[in-house]
Order: structure tokens, then C-alpha cells, then sequence
């Protein structure tokens, strides 16, 4: 088709064999949207297209992604509010008539239907970071590491260490939204993890202003790309650790021993493993 329809927060551009969505940047655009900046969705990952009355004088153009094609849509397992919808275009209601004319050209190019075998549509980039409640996540597109907050982090966060779980470690990721109660980021490991997200070492935990939607879920989303693609994964070596962070880590955990959270022991074989990052 080769032409654009542009709508409120995003333009839609009609190629032969895809849809270049390109969102808006700016106050009134939702974070998400303006996170993503574009994307190309291939029209073999659309099931359908749908056209509906929206609020306030507006119509509402939708694809209807397939099952399984989209790592983020996958992450996000039903939890973005209609306003962060990436596949919702909405516009006023006096172009119904021409965004009607392009939702019968798009239905009429679409071939598949039913699950995708794998994803379609491109994964957000690594390297990708988020600030959790507990502690920053990051990702560089074979490791993901968490390093816990003194502020935040549990005491079993803190005995457990700073955590790194390479790809191959990994079967899934648990995205909880940062928008409800005990939203959280849990990797998901083969033997299991404990209920409480707080508790986990493989989870970090959301907050207010933590962890927020356009940087936890992009994260997620490519996190779970890169485990249902995976392949051999090098080893990476890490940067030596600051030492005055190493210092303040120290300083925590001895609190937590003299609170009897952590046994003479466990502080002994900590305390050893920070200074050995030195």
C-alpha cells in the first residue's frame, strides 16, 4: 500500500509485507509508546484488524496480533491499559471513512491465523537497565544481573548476593505490572523460586515510581526473547566492583548480623565474597 495514516500518538505506514508504526514523542503520548519509538510488525504476525467507535468523538483502529508473535505482548500477558496498547491507533471520528478503507486493505493481505511457532516482531535492544525497589536490573542481551539496594533489598536478597542468571539458566519471565499491588520482575528458573517476590533472588520488586511500565516491560520482553531463542552463551566477566561500594555492602551486612538477621557464619562467608570483588 505504501501509505501513512496518522492518528493521535502514532502514524501507521502500510507497506507490502508489513506495518511501520512509528509513535510520538512527547508530554500527552503515553510513556510506553514514546519508549518504543517505532516498531516494524510483519502482517504474517496479525490474525486481524478491527474497527470501533472510541470515546469522545474518536474511532479506534486495532491489529490484532497473533498469539506467541510478539515478545512484548507476550510479557505483558494482558495487563497494558488500553492507552499503552502498541497495536491501537486512534483517530477522529471524521477519518472513519478512510481508516475504514485501510482496515479492509490490511484484512485483505492478512494469511495467518491461530499461535505463532516463534516470534515475529522484533525484541526491544539490549543492553536495556530499570531502577526496582530492591535493587537495578540489567540486561546486555546474554545476562541478566540484579544488584540489590541496601535500602530495599530483603535480608535474604542480601545473604544471596548480587545475582547474575545467564539465558540458558533461564525458561521464562514473570512480569507483573509496577500499575498494581506486588508488581514485580521474576525470572522464571527450572527448580523453582520462592512464593514471596520479596524473598527471590531471581525477582525484583516493584514500587511507586519504581520499575515503571516503559522500562520493566521493554525489559521483560526482551529477557523472554532472548530465552526462547537462545543459543550458546559465552561467559562474560563482570567490571571489578567500587570500593566504596564494596564498603557500604559491608557496612549493611554487619548491621544485619548485629540485628541477628544474619548468623556469624553466613556474615563471615559474605563479608569473604565482597572483599574477594576487590
Amino acid at each position: 500500500m505504501g501509505d501513512v495514516l496518522a492518528g493521535f500518538h502514532a502514524a501507521w505506514e502500510f507497506e507490502s509485507d508489513s506495518v511501520l508504526i512509528r509513535y510520538e514523542r512527547g508530554m500527552r503520548t503515553p510513556r510506553l509508546l514514546s519508549a518504543l519509538g517505532e516498531r516494524r510488525i510483519p502482517l504474517t504476525a496479525l490474525s486481524g484488524v478491527t474497527l470501533t467507535p472510541g470515546r469522545r468523538g474518536t474511532v479506534v483502529l486495532r491489529a490484532e496480533p497473533r498469539a506467541g508473535a510478539d515478545p512484548l505482548i507476550e510479557a505483558a500477558a494482558g495487563q497494558l491499559k488500553d492507552g499503552s496498547d502498541p497495536y491501537r491507533l486512534v483517530l477522529p471520528a471524521e477519518r472513519e471513512v478512510l481508516a475504514e478503507y485501510y482496515a479492509d486493505e490490511l484484512r485483505s493481505r492478512l494469511t495467518e491465523s491461530g499461535p505463532a511457532e516463534r516470534f515475529l516482531v522484533p525484541p526491544p535492544e539490549a543492553p536495556l537497565s530499570f531502577k526496582a525497589y530492591d535493587g537495578k536490573a540489567s540486561f546486555d542481551g546474554r545476562t541478566v544481573r540484579f544488584r540489590w539496594f541496601w535500602t530495599g533489598a530483603s535480608s535474604a536478597k542480601w545473604k544471596a548476593g548480587d545475582q547474575s542468571f545467564a539465558v540458558s539458566e533461564l525458561s521464562g519471565v514473570e512480569w507483573r505490572s509496577p500499575e498494581v499491588f506486588e508488581g514485580h520482575l521474576r525470572l522464571v528458573r527450572g527448580q523453582g523460586s520462592p512464593a514471596q517476590a520479596d524473598q527471590d533472588p531471581g525477582t525484583v520488586v516493584f514500587g511507586l515510581g519504581y520499575g515503571p511500565v516503559h522500562e520493566s516491560l521493554p525489559f521483560a520482553a526482551a529477557v523472554l526473547a532472548a530465552v526462547r531463542t537462545r543459543g550458546p552463551v559465552a561467559s562474560v566477566t563482570g567490571p571489578r566492583r567500587d570500593p566504596s561500594d564494596i564498603a557500604e555492602r559491608i557496612r549493611h551486612l554487619g548491621e544485619l548480623h548485629q540485628a541477628g538477621l544474619v548468623t556469624d557464619d553466613e556474615f563471615s562467608a559474605k563479608k569473604a565474597e565482597l572483599l574477594s570483588e576487590l
